[in-house]
């Protein structure tokens, strides 16, 4: 069976299944708690999107010390290429009008995530029995956890660079569970070309099978290289901006590494990304690729030297993707554990070293949650690799279950 025909037999959400809607409700529900959190936001919102301003004027020659110099003259543009593009898309409103539209479609990208999160988890359920009442009382429940993070990213620091990347992994997901390997390469390298640490989540392409696992992955280094090598080769400047350093906040929890340099120790980028980069790959040995995205966040979180807001969007999508694909389980505790502990404590705890304890209490302790708790055998007892239904957990990929493209 080809991954379109199998796509085909997925409930359609705004399909019917026995005569009544698949997903109509909850997602009314998540759309005004959006629009709840983007009044509150939006007030005092688009803290950061100057940068994407001044970018998109520097990367297209409307200002002085652009074009491919422009990572070699401003290093603190730590955004990808595909960021300043699409920032571009706001450039011909008046300033505020074009903020303000930026702002929704940002936030909408968000609500649509959830819907897309939705219907992955539904297509991933094939033939395991998956009550779909309660797939969406899970994804309302988890969303109300990751709409207010999301508006964090979206609306108050308005970081499209952010947004694009998490928006592109969610595609790439669900290319994923839809076999669609060509899909998955493409889109990892547009995240990785959005935002850099996105590189975390470049395990990904080993949930596929081998047959079609290196044709993904050629897509994804070929994409990555075009976005980014033209400005590497015409400035050899541009390597600086890798070594680019931020304040050490009091509450990062690389206080607690005994880490207390001033600004971003020099080996701490590469180690970020690393350790991303390895727990993704074990969680994919140990049959848990819908891990991937919350073990990449969890490694930013806790080496980051800054313990800005907006970086637990990342943390959220991965625990909604846990909560609502990953698992079966009708509370989707991994999603509100986070939201409390991170933003919470963001809010209340006055004491800057604990938070910095509790940023790496959750990471550590999400971490070893999804690599390492006992998981109950799928109800078809065929395991369950991406497309093939099941509990979340990757099986052998290679598995006849489906057949994924191979041309």
């Amino acid at each position: 069976m080809r991954n379109g025909e199998r796509a085909a037999d997925a409930p359609r959400h705004g399909a019917r299944i026995g005569g009544r809607p698949v997903v109509r409700w909850h997602t009314a529900l998540l759309t005004v708690w959006t629009a709840v959190w983007f009044l509150v936001a939006e007030r005092h919102g688009a803290v950061s999107w100057h940068y994407l301003r001044t970018g998109e004027e520097l990367l297209f020659g409307q200002v002085p010390g652009g074009g491919l110099a422009l990572y070699a003259h401003h290093p603190e543009l730590q955004i990808g290429p595909v960021g300043f593009v699409v920032a571009a898309l706001f450039e011909p409103f008046p300033a505020a009008v074009g903020e303000n539209l930026a702002e929704a479609f940002m936030s909408g990208l968000g609500l649509y995530m959830l819907v897309l999160v939705g219907r992955t988890a539904a297509e991933q359920g094939l033939g395991t029995g998956l009550n779909h009442r309660r797939l969406q009382q899970r994804v309302l429940v988890a969303g109300a956890a990751f709409i207010p993070m999301w508006v964090e990213v979206s609306v108050r620091f308005a970081h499209l660079d952010d947004v694009l990347a998490l928006f592109l992994t969610t595609l790439a997901v669900r290319a994923l569970v839809r076999g669609n390997a060509t899909a998955v390469g493409v889109l990892l390298a547009l995240a990785v070309d959005s935002k850099p640490w996105a590189v975390g989540f470049l395990p990904l392409l080993l949930a596929l099978p081998r047959p079609v696992r290196l044709r993904a992955g050629a897509w994804t280094v070929g994409l990555v290289a075009a976005a980014w090598l033209p400005f590497y080769l015409t400035h050899l400047d541009t390597f600086h901006a890798a070594r680019f350093t931020i304040p050490n906040q009091p509450a990062s929890a690389l206080r607690w590494f005994g880490v207390n340099d001033p600004a971003t120790p020099w080996w701490d980028r590469p180690a970020q990304m690393s350790l991303g980069i390895a727990l993704g790959v074990l969680a994919v040995r140990r049959n848990r690729w819908t891990a991937v995205v919350l073990l990449a966040a969890d490694a930013r979180i806790v080496l980051d030297p800054s313990v800005y807001t907006y970086y637990n969007a990342s943390v959220l999508l991965g625990t909604l993707i846990w909560d609502s694909v990953g698992r079966r389980w009708l509370v989707p505790w991994v999603s509100w554990t986070a939201l409390i502990s991170l933003y919470g404590s963001a809010l209340l705890v006055p004491s800057a070293s604990v938070q910095g304890l509790i940023r790496l209490a959750f990471a550590a302790g999400s971490a070893l949650y999804v690599l390492f708790w006992p998981r109950r055998p799928p109800r078809n007892g065929l395991g369950a690799s991406p497309g093939a239904g099941g509990d979340g957990q990757a099986r052998s990929v290679s598995s006849s279950a489906y057949t994924w493209e191979s041309g």
